[in-house]
Formats: C-alpha cells, sequence, structure tokens
C-alpha cells in the first residue's frame, strides 16, 4: 500500500467515512445543528413565558399562539435535524412534509375539537346542577 493509500484509508478510519461513499442524503454541520437547536429552545420558551406568565387575558389567543409555535417548531425540526428539503430524494422528502404536515393539523384540530366539547358537554355549569345528579 503506498503511502497516499494509507493515509487515505488512516482517514477515512479516523473521520468515520469513505472519500467515495455519498449516498446521495444531506448531511448537516455543528452550524445548522446548533441554529436548529437554539431555535427549538425559544419555540419552547415562548410558549412557556406565555402560559406562566399569564401575559396574554385571553385563553384562547393564547392556546392559538402555542398552536403555531408547535408548527412552526415541527418545521425547524424537520429541516435542521431530519434534514428535509424539496431537492433530496426525488422530491420525496417533500411529499413526507406535506403528509405529516396534514397528519399534525388533523391531530391537534381533532384533540382541541374533543377537549372543547368534552368540557362543554361533560361539566356541570353550576353547583345547584351537581346536586341534581344522581
Amino acid at each position: 500500500m503506498s503511502s497516499a493509500n494509507a493515509h487515505n484509508h488512516h482517514e477515512a478510519l479516523v473521520h468515520g467515512h469513505d472519500e467515495h461513499h455519498d449516498d446521495g442524503a444531506a448531511h448537516g454541520s455543528f452550524k445548522s445543528y446548533m441554529i436548529g437547536f437554539l431555535l427549538s429552545v425559544l419555540l419552547t420558551a415562548i410558549p412557556f413565558w406565555l402560559v406562566m406568565g399569564e401575559v396574554l387575558p385571553s385563553k384562547l389567543a393564547t392556546t392559538a399562539i402555542i398552536l403555531g409555535f408547535a408548527l412552526v417548531q415541527i418545521v425547524v425540526h424537520m429541516v435542521f435535524f431530519l434534514h428535509m428539503n424539496t431537492s433530496s430524494e426525488g422530491g420525496w422528502n417533500m411529499l413526507a412534509l406535506i403528509f405529516t404536515l396534514v397528519l399534525v393539523v388533523i391531530t391537534l384540530a381533532g384533540s382541541l375539537w374533543v377537549m372543547f366539547h368534552m368540557n362543554a358537554n361533560m361539566m356541570p355549569a353550576s353547583v345547584h346542577e351537581m346536586r341534581n345528579l344522581p
């Protein structure tokens, strides 16, 4: 084995990759992972502050803002950690992103609908109504 080949073989062993290995998948850099991490922390801290500090007087507005932050955080995770974009893997990643967003919207909307109607239809309106319960 020549010294150049031995050096390349050593580099491949040390860095855990072969210079000819390219599977077509996007790999993130330290900078992109840190950006994703910082955005995730920010997108978690702001809704936490909104709830714990009771910043907004309307619970409906707070809920809507939290749902918006949750949707943005899902996209941040998919872009920065799962490396989904329109060009990778022939567009299949974009199809997976759209499918995931549709499922998330259905799940969130359905959960909120069920919780609202259970609260409105299952709980007694007053203490007087509770006395009449069997």
